[in-house]
């Protein structure tokens, strides 16, 4: 019975008989047709099909549903092949598309029949290790000895104003701000892997293991790397632990002395570790001055800065490299505007001016070492990937096809700094400076308000006066530079200057140099008394690397920083030095040539008044190769700063000298680049 109502419900009205909806004008047109036929009977109209419903539009919403739903399938998917396919599957592909894989160095060594002697320390750079909180205020409630550096990162998008503030230091003192603990993470996981995938020592321990390395012969120096050297013993006792850690080494390895591997600002910071072992206390670490002697068999120091990095320039004078000027310049609004108060940059500035570790890479030397207005060890480089030489200039074609010859563009990288790129390029005579140092400052910039104090850079005390008369002094050398953050950073660099110092000693047997702020400056203070011990300078050539800057002044905001590169300054030719704003030259992409080679090529080449004992020294280089498909990863012969860790030959080297190999019999030196020329450009007593 319910079926027949429903069905019943279906039919439509029966028309009214005084119903005539269309009128005479409907009449006239069915004149001439058939009678319309009367309507179905019941039973009939019960097999008419419903009338169609509607189709639903697609929203948005429906739109990002289905992407996400796709996005996580595929996820899912990938991640069930990957646990499902064999091990050797990945090696497999590669090997089919590439041809056969050489042997990793640990593997190759062991067919030789090399094994584990010389127990090995390694000494991280800077933010490669990782870092725990162990207290902190409400927003990190739950971080417990979670990494706030190091590993995901999750907490950088979580809570990224809790994060700033937990990873800076205290402005006036550069150590814990009050309530905020954070420490290094120990062991080898400190620094095997920078993030999950992206390894750092991960690689060469695993080929050093091959010869039968484990932990009890490795220790990893973790330290941490936000604060000055001598803090790191004042606050957590670090140089003490590496002391008492080498000496177990090699009392436990049968007396063989350890081979030491520091990396990036390692090398600095086992550099003053060398001076502390052997001072006596409380200043130093009472070892002797032959403790060095007594411990040490090798120091292979990888992408060295031992004379600083241009780059440490730009990080404190705007926050900036090479990519983050490009990207600046791309979408300003990102990283520069005040859009939902990210002040990106502004809080970046906030957070490393308070790592005084970051002053000890500000380039040494002084115009002796990196050149003034008119020269540098440099002059003369090409900046072109392939070196097609005709009588020393560079043969192209025209549009017609005829030979024009183009000479390589000069280079002044004396001036680190430069504001405008007519002022880089222009003679010296041309360039009027006016003084900058007794400038009058004041807090008349816009920015001067309450608001500006969460990202306080300094900068906002400067004011209009100090702002001009920077620009207006026009160009700075690498002295220069440490009169520039004196005036544009004070705070900064008064508690830098307590630690670190960039000049040439003219007397190292004058007093004042046991001070602990002369002991990561190599050309301040001497090797220790160890003929036997062997320094190595390893690191990568052949990749573009930054040397000096074009400036300009930054548009003006509220909170800004008021000097940024200027992205737009380019070279007149696809192989000029000047790409984005700044003038680039041989090295690994982090640390030029000069400052990686230089001591070793010649400060320290002998018995020189820097390394009175004679200690031999050794350059090796490495050729930058790029991995030739994305299945290599990043590469087994690259020269990159940090990818250099897993290059093959590298490793080679680094097993041999611990398995015993002397540097005579890795044949000494291995050079690609210019460093012996340029090395004896640089007149320095020694």
């Amino acid at each position: 019975m319910s079926l027949l109502r429903r069905r019943k419900q279906q039919q439509p009205p029966p028309p009214s008989p005084g119903d005539d909806s269309n009128g005479s004008d409907h009449d006239e047109k069915d004149k001439g047709k058939k009678p319309a036929a009367q309507p179905p009977s019941t039973s009939a109209s019960s097999s008419a099909p419903p009338p169609k419903r509607a189709k639903a539009k697609w929203s948005c919403v429906d739109s990002c549903c289905w992407l996400v739903g796709c996005v996580c399938s595929a996820w899912w998917l990938l991640l069930f092949l990957y646990n499902a396919m064999p091990a050797s599957f990945p090696q497999y592909v590669t090997e089919a598309i590439t041809g056969p894989l050489p042997d990793p160095p640990g593997v190759k060594l062991q067919k030789e029949g090399l094994h584990a002697k010389h127990p090995v320390v390694f000494v991280p750079g800077i933010v490669t290790g990782g870092l725990e909180l162990w207290e902190g205020h409400q927003c990190a409630e739950g971080l417990f000895r979670k990494r706030l550096w190091g590993g995901t990162f999750g907490d950088v998008y979580k809570r990224p104003l809790c994060w700033v503030e937990h990873m800076s230091l205290d402005n006036e003192t550069g150590l814990d701000k009050p309530g905020i603990r954070v420490r290094p993470v120990t062991g080898l996981v400190a620094a095997d892997y920078f993030v999950p995938g992206y390894f750092v020592w991960a690689v060469l321990i695993a080929n050093l293991a091959r010869i039968g390395y484990e932990e009890k012969n490795m220790y990893m120096a973790a330290y941490d790397w936000r604060l000055s050297f001598q803090n790191t013993e004042v606050r957590d006792q670090t140089l003490s632990r590496i002391k008492s850690n080498i000496e177990l080494l090699v009392a436990t390895n049968g007396g063989n002395r350890v081979v030491v591997i520091p990396h990036s600002m390692g090398v600095l910071y086992f550099l003053h570790f060398m001076k502390w072992v052997e001072a006596p206390p409380p200043m130093g670490g009472g070892g002797g001055p032959n403790w060095c002697a007594k411990h040490i068999k090798a120091v292979t120091n990888i992408g060295g800065p031992f004379l600083g990095v241009p780059k440490a320039v730009a990080g404190l004078f705007s926050s900036e490299a090479k990519d983050v000027a490009v990207a600046r310049a791309i979408a300003p609004e990102v990283l520069d505007s005040d859009f939902l108060g990210l002040q990106t940059l502004r809080h970046l500035m906030r957070m490393t001016r308070t790592w005084d570790s970051t002053m000890s890479m500000i380039p040494k030397g002084g115009e002796t070492i990196w050149g003034g207005l008119d020269w540098s060890p440099e002059d003369g480089v090409e900046c072109k990937s392939k070196k097609k030489k005709v009588n020393d200039s560079e043969v192209s074609k025209d549009v017609n096809g005829e030979p024009v010859e183009v000479h390589p563009e000069p280079v002044n990288y004396g001036r680190m700094v430069s504001f405008g790129k007519d002022v880089a390029e222009a003679p010296v005579s041309d360039i009027e400076q006016i003084e900058f140092r007794d400038a009058v400052k004041g807090s008349n910039l816009a920015h001067s308000n309450t608001s500006c104090r969460d990202v306080w850079t300094e900068y906002h005390e400067l004011g209009w006066g100090g702002i001009k008369a920077v620009a207006d002094y026009k160009v700075y050398t690498a002295s220069s530079i440490i009169d520039l953050f004196h005036f544009v950073a004070p705070r900064m660099m008064q508690r830098g200057s307590v630690h670190f110092s960039y000049g040439i000693a003219d007397d190292l047997d004058d007093p004042k140099y046991n001070h602990y702020k002369y002991w990561s400056n190599p050309l301040e203070t001497k090797l220790p008394n160890a003929p036997e011990m062997e320094i190595f300078s390893m690191y990568g050539v052949g990749i573009p690397t930054e040397r000096a800057y074009v400036y300009k002044l930054s548009p003006q905001a509220e909170c800004y920083i008021p000097f940024q590169i200027d992205a737009s300054a380019e070279g007149g030719h696809e192989n000029s030095c000047l790409k984005g704003g700044v003038y680039l030259s041989d090295g690994d992409e982090t640390v030029p040539v000069l400052s990686a080679g230089y001591m070793c090529a010649k400060a320290w080449r002998g018995k020189t008044r820097f390394n009175p004992s004679g200690s031999k020294t050794y350059v090796r280089e490495y050729s930058h190769s790029p991995p030739s498909t994305l299945l290599e990863g990043r590469g087994t012969q690259s020269g990159a700063h940090v990818d250099i860790m897993g290059n093959f030959a590298l490793m080679e080297d680094i097993i041999r000298i611990a398995a015993g190999a002397t540097g005579e019999e890795l044949d000494g030196d291995q050079v690609y680049s210019d460093i012996f020329k340029w090395s004896e450009r640089i007149k320095l007593k020694l």
